[in-house]
């Protein structure tokens, strides 16, 4: 009895870490995306270095 409640506990982080690092994947591609579209938009302006973020 014991070996399945601790089988069925191993099941249960094994999920909860895969269910945690595909949402880190959709958050980091989120956030790549959020990143190439302000480096081109602040490639378009002709207004010298002005970015909506400063590095």
């Amino acid at each position: 009895m014991l070996l399945l409640v601790v089988l069925f506990l191993i099941v249960l982080a094994l999920f909860g870490a895969g269910f945690a690092l595909h949402l880190l994947w959709w958050i980091a591609i989120a956030a790549l995306v959020l990143w190439l579209v302000g480096f081109f938009l602040g490639r378009g302006e002709s207004s010298g270095r002005h970015h909506f973020y400063r590095w």
